[in-house]
């Protein structure tokens, strides 16, 4: 509810700013200059007096496409009035209220005269200009409608998922799976996730400028939440820990499978996930992959490993017995075949002993896997338990409701739950904990909680690293892959890049449905298109019956 009533008050204040900035427009065209201040009749009237689309009226002040459209309606109401040379159509873009309510104050504003029946060769060019213009407007309107309310497109750069997911996969997100998460910045650029512009390694990310305007910010509601995310399912969520954006929506996309909900208890035994004591179930088109060390006589032809198996990206190293191979991304299938190839030696799944560091640094030269005496606990979550991410657990995920209790020991569990999940103050001061000013042992949970794995296990920065992902941050299921790209992103893991090629036989094909044949979606890609490009002839159609 607090959503709608923020929302409201929204709504109201660019009324009052539409109606203080054009009352003097309206009273020249010969209506009430109050009618300036009326939500959506406002821009009714613009739009009849400029003879455009209705419907168009009903987006004005919907989150992220209501700026596009105020955008629109401005400049045909600054036209209507003549000003609509380059300079006033900027200005009136960027700076609408304060423009407008110069030129209503301090100008003596008149009615551009009606364009004459036959129009000049000069005016028939500007007049296709104008179509021009209206059919971006359109396409802009209708992919922002798209990429706001009902799906949106996210590419895989990292191995973290293969072979469910490869890299170079774009996906369709459907962002009412688990119930629409309504837009938190409203005013913000179409089709940018966080920033305008990455400045870099050398640059600091804080800097970067924002696509959105964080000062006009709405709470976390979810509409129409008839389901949640369920064991197997592959999710798309907001990073919980990314520091450089605040606005939940606005951090960083991942897609992980979710192992475990709230509720749920895992642990991870010598590299093999179990979920309330009992062993993962694996779906049809889930292929979970393992890190192993091969050992061979000979160098192995890369290239042709690429091209037979698929990702695999090798680091390589030799020995005074040959080579050393390191494979990340191998099924239990796939290690059985590579452990019989001509010159292969030895072979040894690459798995981490209990309490040892959290992260791999290097083959030593005796060839153990780890560099020894060096304490990396921090890398791991929570930050206080000797895990890595192949002894794990067990860990018991949050469930709304749950009275947890705190100290010392616990406090490293829960510190982002309460402190930046759910917007509490606390400190610690002396040995005793405060939330929000009052000292307490405990603490009750506000909303469920998901640990999201890759399914590519040793290659996956996921919630054994940055802990559980919070329901807020949840987008969407993937519905399918519309584009997959050999080669679309390096791989700087491996000594082999592969060649660009197209992967048809992956596009327009399901995901997140255990369907060992996948369901094919090319009768969407058609519908859209037909959508795109052919609504404007459907509307001529249905307005000339």
């Amino acid at each position: 509810m607090n959503y709608f009533i923020l929302y409201t008050v929204y709504v109201l204040v660019l009324s009052v700013l539409m109606g203080v900035t054009t009352w003097k427009f309206f009273k020249k065209m010969g209506y009430s200059p109050m009618m300036a201040f009326i939500p959506f009749y406002n821009y009714f009237i613009i739009q009849k007096e400029s003879n455009h689309s209705k419907w168009w009226v009903l987006m004005a002040y919907l989150p992220i496409v209501g700026p596009i459209m105020m955008s629109v309606f401005h400049l045909f109401l600054m036209k209507k009035f003549g000003k609509d040379a380059t300079i006033d159509q900027w200005l009136t873009v960027l700076l609408p209220f304060l423009y407008m309510g110069y030129i209503q104050y301090t100008k003596e504003i008149g009615l551009k005269q009606e364009e004459e029946q036959f129009l000049l060769p000069g005016e028939e060019v500007e007049k296709k200009k104008e179509s021009f213009v209206g059919s971006v407007t359109f396409a802009v309107v209708f992919a922002t409608i798209i990429h706001t309310f009902v799906t949106q497109p996210f590419g895989i750069p990292t191995g973290s998922m293969e072979r469910t997911l490869l890299v170079g996969d774009f996906l369709f997100v459907n962002k009412w799976s688990y119930g629409y998460r309504l837009p938190m910045r409203p005013l913000a650029i179409p089709f940018l996730q966080g920033t305008i512009k990455d400045t870099g390694e050398k640059g600091n990310p804080k800097d970067d400028p924002k696509s959105y305007v964080e000062a006009v910010k709405l709470p976390y509601s979810r509409i129409a939440a008839f389901s949640s995310p369920q064991r197997n399912d592959i999710v798309v969520f907001n990073y919980p820990q990314d520091s450089v954006h605040t606005a939940i929506d606005r951090k960083d996309p991942y897609v992980k499978r979710c192992v475990a909900i709230a509720g749920d208890e895992i642990q991870i035994k010598d590299g093999r996930l179990f979920v309330n004591g009992k062993p993962e179930q694996t779906m049809g088109d889930q292929e979970v992959q393992h890190a192993y060390y091969v050992e061979t006589s000979q160098q192995l032809d890369v290239k042709d490993l690429y091209n037979k198996y698929g990702f695999l990206p090798l680091v390589e190293n030799q020995t005074d017995k040959g080579f050393l191979y390191r494979f990340q991304g191998l099924t239990d299938g796939l290690a059985k075949e590579i452990k019989v190839l001509p010159g292969v030696v030895g072979m040894k799944e690459e798995i981490m002993p209990k309490d040892s560091a959290a992260v791999m640094y290097k083959i030593n030269a005796d060839r153990s896997a780890y560099t020894k005496n060096i304490d990396t606990t921090q890398s791991i979550f929570p930050i206080n338990k000797k895990w890595n991410q192949d002894q794990y657990g067990p860990l018991k995920i949050p469930k709304k409701g749950d009275v947890v209790t705190l100290n010392q020991e616990t406090l490293p569990e829960y510190r982002w739950i309460i402190s930046e999940y759910e917007h509490n103050k606390l400190e610690t001061k002396n040995g005793k904990i405060y939330i929000n000013g009052k000292e307490t042992a405990t603490y009750t949970i506000q909303q469920n909680y998901y640990m999201m794995i890759g399914d590519n296990r040793d290659a996956s920065l996921d919630a054994r690293f940055f802990g559980f992902v919070p329901e807020e941050n949840i987008i969407g299921k993937p519905m399918f892959t519309w584009m997959s790209l050999q080669g679309a992103f390096p791989d700087a893991n491996s000594s082999y890049q592969a060649p660009f090629k197209i992967r048809w036989d992956r596009m327009f094909k399901a995901t997140n449905t255990g369907e060992t044949n996948k369901t094919s979606y090319w009768w969407i890609a058609a519908i859209v298109l037909v959508l795109f490009f052919g609504w404007e002839t459907i509307m001529k159609l249905i307005n000339k019956k």
